[in-house]
């Protein structure tokens, strides 16, 4: 006998995803969904937006590896969506490799990879120690013979990725600033998305003109010397590179550390241990992503997959959080030390094409901290930090720490 999630009576209640709860401890709401629907859990991203949320690793690989049956494209969901959903800009269609499937997909996703390839890796940890060196300086302002104390993610982790994606991408400061701020309120489905969508949208333009009137080194320009793309597609590539660079790898850094300061594997001795950052980063990407829900598809006809059925257009999200987190691929909670079986950047056509970026960019960020502050603290009880409501992420609204004053870096 088959289940269905039809419209209509037949269709089991929807579980929530954007309220405080499901922030606050979502891995104890997947593995409640896992007990009662198995793999296909049936969820409401926004109010009044259902979807069918994948918690079955093997069944996540299944479909991301099936283009054909399950494409990106939004296109065929988004005309039954009120234009005022929270969440439409994050999920909306755009002409670039995230929402496209096909040919238009590989010509998209050519021009991203050529780019992403000319950045430079090992002179990252320059261009990090630069940004990082006066952000570190200024951390606890100047009182004297106490512990300093900061919030890393706003004054730390935040500004130093800004300035990274600002400088790989060919920003100035002006549309560094309205960039970023357009981003956070897209990633945020407590704002108004929609005007940081536009915000956008508009300094892109503008991005765009300046680098065509005098290009640099950067990924910008060498789209525009390179890649057979218009200003429109230019601009949603750059739409999701940002978007990629920015709110998931600020939060990767900041779940990182939170384990290195928590986890007695790390905590003990953060410089002095055996285990490195790379490790922490794995075992974030595996039991902490923090783009933690996504990789959405649109079924374009009635999809019958393990005895349920998927309706057409209605998306199917992949939660590699709970897919990591399946007992059927680990028992218990080991640390994953050069396992990157993970889903956190994907798998099949969509997987995320920059990981190898995105690692040294967290790594030289952590490492740089630490090797200033080698004895950071966290500065309350995990139990009290809070969590980010919103369907997609697993962020922190802070980071606050404490740590012993220590010599300016030379």
């Amino acid at each position: 006998m088959t289940t269905s999630y039809p419209p209509g009576p037949a269709q089991p209640p929807a579980e929530p995803m954007y309220t405080s709860e499901f922030a606050q401890d979502p891995h104890a709401a997947y593995a409640r969904w896992r007990a009662a629907y198995g793999s296909l859990v049936p969820v409401e991203l926004a109010p009044g937006v259902p979807a069918t949320l994948v918690v079955g690793y093997a069944t996540a690989l299944r479909i991301l590896n099936d283009p054909a049956h399950f494409p990106a494209d939004p296109r065929g969901w988004q005309t039954s969506v009120d234009p005022q959903c929270p969440i439409l800009p994050m999920m909306e269609w755009r002409p670039n490799a995230l929402r496209s499937s096909g040919h238009e997909h590989a010509r998209y996703r050519a021009a991203n990879v050529a780019a992403i390839d000319t950045v430079d890796l090992h002179g990252m940890r320059t261009v990090i120690e630069k940004f990082a060196e006066p952000l570190i300086e200024q951390l606890g302002g100047d009182a004297r013979g106490r512990d300093g104390t900061a919030d890393l993610l706003g004054q730390y982790i935040y500004p130093i990725i800004h300035q990274v994606l600002a400088y790989v991408l060919g920003f100035d400061d002006d549309t560094n600033e309205r960039v970023s701020a357009g981003m956070a309120l897209m990633f945020d489905a407590t704002a108004d998305a929609a005007a940081g969508n536009a915000m956008l949208i508009a300094a892109l333009v503008e991005h765009i003109e300046r680098k065509r009137a005098c290009p640099g080194s950067d990924i910008t320009s060498r789209m525009l010397g390179s890649a057979d793309l218009s200003t429109e597609e230019l601009i949603h590539q750059l739409v999701t590179l940002h978007g990629a660079g920015s709110e998931p790898q600020v939060h990767l850094i900041s779940n990182a550390l939170l384990l290195m300061m928590t986890d007695d594997r790390f905590a003990g001795d953060l410089i002095g241990g055996s285990l490195l950052t790379r490790d922490a980063l794995d075992e974030v990407l595996f039991t902490n992503p923090p783009l933690a829900n996504f990789c959405t598809t649109y079924p374009p006809q009635p999809t019958l997959i393990e005895d349920t059925w998927l309706p057409a257009h209605r998306p199917v999200v992949i939660s590699m959080a709970a897919c990591n987190a399946d007992p059927s691929i680990h028992t218990d909670r080991t640390l994953h030390t050069g396992n990157r079986s993970h889903l956190a950047w994907s798998a099949g056509p969509h997987r995320c094409p920059a990981q190898h970026l995105g690692y040294q960019i967290a790594i030289d960020t952590i490492d740089y901290l630490l090797d200033v502050l080698p004895d950071l603290r966290l500065a309350v009880a995990t139990a009290d930090l809070d969590w980010r409501p919103g369907p997609f992420h697993r962020a922190l609204t802070a980071l606050p720490v404490t740590f012993p004053r220590s010599p300016h870096p030379s």
